[in-house]
């Protein structure tokens, strides 16, 4: 039977709340409908693990936990999916699409794991999109790429080869790693530990950014953490310490101009291709 979000969100704290009795889990037949519901709501995109509400985005726990719920209720099993075979607890998306056409585009060997929702017109190169994660229209994830569980990538980014981009289902109320629309990260980059990269910026080849790593804003001459601001063109740099070392930072250059745009405007007519 379907189930309105807020009876989702009942059900799911309530056996969160008696998690340590892992068979009574088993025994309820309603707890893991409801487990197995969130899940496949996750990877249709009508639930977000954390959403953009009156101009701030809003962690929702509760799908966390749900997530947790899934990984401990669920045994493991042997899964066909084509000509490979895993054993895993979460089959893979396109596992479970073998008799409909996956609506987005996707090289082997891409992965997706249930409970991950990207968006029709994406594109996907080998690359991995963990549980939870949402990948919306318009994005290419380039290859050997990572798109960490419960991550959030906006409309029309582009996801260079190679790229980190870090996973966060706990603690709890932590903000998972969101890139937001039309935001360029160059390969080789890491972004981890609940970054928000602003809309429309560029991050450079190479770059690391965790909730601890400096922002320095050349213009504003300041210093922030855990975010982009918006439209912002980042490098790596450093920070000298009493002349004697250098500690890692990330640096914004100056803001995303037209020149800047046309550089890292890629891969237009590959996205297009059907």
């Amino acid at each position: 039977m379907p189930y309105a979000e807020h009876e989702l969100a009942g059900v799911v704290e309530s056996v969160w709340d008696r998690r340590e009795e892992l068979c009574s889990v088993h025994r309820s037949r309603e707890a893991l409908e409801v487990l197995r519901s969130v899940i496949s709501l996750l990877g249709k995109g009508r639930l977000r693990v954390c959403s953009r509400e009156s101009g701030r985005w809003v962690v929702h726990g509760w799908i966390k936990r749900a997530i947790l719920l899934y990984f401990m209720s669920e045994a493991s099993c042997t899964i066909r999916c084509g000509d490979l075979t895993y054993r895993d607890k979460v089959p893979p998306k396109l596992a479970l699409a073998n008799r409909v056409q996956p609506a987005f585009r996707c090289v082997p060997p891409c992965m997706v794991r249930s409970g991950a929702f990207v968006a029709t017109s994406a594109v996907l190169m080998p690359s991995f999109i963990n549980i939870g994660a949402f990948v919306d229209e318009g994005t290419m994830v380039d290859a050997w790429s990572t798109i960490g569980s419960c991550a959030q990538i906006g409309r029309n980014v582009h996801i260079s080869g190679g790229v980190g981009i870090g996973g966060v289902l706990e603690p709890i109320g932590s903000r998972p790693v969101i890139v937001e629309d039309g935001c360029f990260v160059g390969a080789r980059s890491e972004v981890a530990e609940g970054v928000l990269v602003g809309e429309g910026s560029v991050l450079a080849m190479g770059l690391h950014l965790g909730s601890s790593t400096k922002v320095y804003d050349r213009e504003g001459d300041s210093v922030s953490y855990g975010s982009i601001p918006p439209r912002s063109v980042v490098v790596p740099g450093g920070i000298i310490r009493n002349a004697r070392y250098a500690l890692n930072c990330a640096v914004v250059v100056k803001r995303v101009d037209g020149r800047t745009a046309s550089k890292v405007s890629l891969n237009e007519a590959l996205r297009s291709l059907g």
